[in-house]
């Protein structure tokens, strides 16, 4: 049985493969996003003018998966890739604003 996310902790969820699953923005899952990715900051700005491109949020996704070993980064791509950036706004709008404003 899954936990569902907590959206006070800033969680949300994504379907990978048939099942969802928890993407929390933890220090830790943040920090090694932003090593692959770059600064936070600039992925909020890109996201902000439309320019971010579906391997930075499907790596941001993998990074705070919960937990970190759920499924592999490949599962978490091609769940992106089938869902479509449309439906994977709401959960990238998530922490987008946690990476903003911080986390509970």
């Amino acid at each position: 049985m899954s936990v569902p996310a907590n959206p006070l902790r800033g969680e949300a969820t994504l379907e990978i493969a048939g099942h969802a699953h928890v993407l929390r923005p933890s220090f830790a899952a943040l920090v090694a996003a932003e090593e692959e990715l770059g600064p936070l900051y600039a992925l909020v700005e890109r996201a902000g003018e439309g320019q971010l491109r579906l391997g930075e949020v499907a790596t941001l996704f993998w990074h705070c998966l919960q937990p970190p070993t759920a499924v592999p980064r490949e599962a978490v791509g091609e769940a992106v890739a089938r869902l479509g950036l449309a439906r994977c706004a709401v959960p990238l709008r998530t922490l987008l604003g946690q990476i903003l404003k911080g986390t509970v």
